[in-house]
């Protein structure tokens, strides 16, 4: 074998008007952590996708070399014959299913003309033990935390004998714990022999466990660090990725006395829809005008079902007793329309699914929250609708040709301010973040925070729910600490930092 288990050559990959990759270099040592890193529309995943076969050979310029030998893949199932894994941040598993089918799904362990269900429960068993998983390998996939699932996700690589395997973002949907666990796992496979590919925005992540770390911008390699032979720090890291230097990635915002109460509930309390489990505990907070109030917690500790709760989203939560006010008067948010319209908006966690029509135009997307203003004679005046779209594109500074362009085309932090902007167009008074910055890149980090802290300089009243703690620390003014179902505390700003979140998120001290 020779230095490299992989590499790809002069890989360029072109699109109708776009150079996606332009002439990548990219070479991974056997048994090495390698973290791929850049912006949303580095070119990241369409190297993936090269690789994969998903962009099938012919399709590009370049060679890909695996042990020495050049490969031609056409598929995927060409890249994992060659011992290629592939898990992108949206799972490929069957829900429906149990743990051990989707292990072995497509490569069934087979005894004659039939699957051998006992020979395929005990390998499944095998790996779930590997990857350090304790769940009944007959449970479904659906009854699993997200966590669970990345970790059956790398099960179901190992059992097709993975020598390479790339995670495209896995610790995004992940707590504090899920992350470290799911990291010291990666150490672990290195340690057996596999090589492992990753791609993070979690730069802190990406500095504790790379060997190698390469950075792409605009389609191209930027460079290469050897994290043995060299300091690597996050800061490095940013400057190669956005071309400049970013001195404190939570801008500074002057901080005051907040006085008047925007918006407050009492005494909120909501059980599981089918199951009647309390979920919500004697909720009781407020929010003042101009401010940004954190949420923070550990995973299942019940602040999104609050966010829904808030927001009159019933799929996950019935609503059982409380009271709510904006601008002290009493307020019926039983309906997302009904929040809407009172002036209360919510940004959900995860945008592709539940946050933007994708298959639908940037415009649409804008608008589509909002369209009463923009009705005349029972028709959407399409002018207007325009000038709506083009001056939220250009406030939030949207980079796309044109709001004409398709939302599901956009990198990841473009998808995140059109969200922003559809919710903006309704006017809110109070604006829930859950997980704001989720899959995007620091730069567009950055951006975002910026647009937080001036809506917020405008008077507006915002909810931000975080699980990096950094982020809840660098960007709130006050801090409210969740654990099953309940507020464990309450820290000003001052007071906040990742000791005192993590004690109360994990009920170790009592609210006072």
């Amino acid at each position: 074998m020779g230095e490299y288990i992989l590499e790809m050559d002069g890989i360029t990959k072109e699109f109708p008007g776009v150079k996606a990759l332009n002439n990548v270099n990219f070479r991974v040592k056997p048994r090495e952590i390698h973290c791929l890193v850049g912006e949303n529309g580095a070119g990241k995943s369409t190297l993936m996708k090269v690789l994969s076969g998903i962009y099938s050979y012919g399709s590009y310029e370049g060679r890909i070399i695996i042990d020495e030998q050049e490969q031609r893949f056409n598929s995927i199932r060409d890249s994992e014959a060659a011992g290629i894994a592939i898990i992108s941040q949206e799972l490929a598993l069957i829900p429906e299913l149990t743990v051990y089918e989707n292990i072995f799904f497509g490569h069934e362990i087979m005894r004659g003309l039939f699957v051998d269900w006992n020979e395929t429960i005990l390998h499944a068993n095998d790996l779930l033990k590997r990857v350090k998983l304790e769940v009944n390998p007959s449970t479904l996939i659906a009854n699993l935390r997200v966590g669970e699932q990345q970790l059956v996700e790398i099960a179901k690589t190992l059992s097709r004998k993975a020598r390479i395997i790339i995670l495209d973002e896995p610790t995004s949907s992940l707590n504090e714990e899920e992350s470290k666990n799911l990291l010291e796992l990666l150490r672990q496979l290195k340690k057996d022999g596999v090589t492992v590919v990753m791609i993070s925005h979690r730069l802190v992540e990406v500095v504790s466990i790379a060997d190698t770390i390469t950075v792409l911008r605009d389609g191209a390699t930027i460079c290469s660090m050897d994290a043995s032979s060299e300091e690597v720090t996050e800061r490095k890291i940013i400057k190669y990725m956005v071309g400049r230097e970013i001195e404190n990635i939570y801008p500074k915002r002057t901080r005051k006395e907040f006085d008047e109460i925007c918006f407050e509930i009492k005494n909120w309390n909501a059980v599981h829809p089918k199951t009647g489990r309390k979920i919500l505990k004697d909720i009781n907070f407020f929010v003042k005008k101009g401010e940004v109030v954190g949420i923070a917690g550990l995973m299942g500790s019940g602040r999104t079902e609050l966010a829904l709760s808030i927001f009159g989203n019933t799929s996950r939560y019935k609503l059982t007793s409380g009271e709510a006010r904006l601008d002290r008067k009493a307020v019926s948010l039983s309906t997302p329309l009904k929040a809407l319209n009172t002036g209360v908006a919510y940004m959900t966690e995860d945008r592709k699914k539940n946050g933007l029509v994708l298959m639908q135009n940037i415009k649409y997307n804008i608008t589509l929250s909002n369209l009463k203003p923009l009705i005349r004679n029972h028709f959407i005046n399409e002018n207007e609708e325009m000038v709506v779209a083009n001056q939220y594109k250009d406030k939030l500074g949207i980079r796309a040709t044109s709001i004409e362009q398709i939302t599901e085309n956009l990198s990841g932090g473009n998808q995140q301010k059109v969200s922003f902007a559809k919710l903006l167009f309704t006017k809110p008074k109070l604006l829930i973040l859950d997980e704001p910055t989720r899959g995007i890149d620091v730069g567009a980090k950055f951006e975002i925070y910026n647009l937080i802290n001036r809506m917020a300089a405008e008077g507006m009243s915002i909810i931000l729910i975080s699980s990096e703690l950094a982020e809840i620390i660098g960007m709130s003014d006050r801090v409210y600490v969740m654990s099953e179902g309940a507020f464990t505390g309450e820290l000003s700003h001052n007071e906040v930092n990742e000791h005192s979140i993590m004690e109360l998120a994990t009920n170790i001290k009592e609210m006072s």
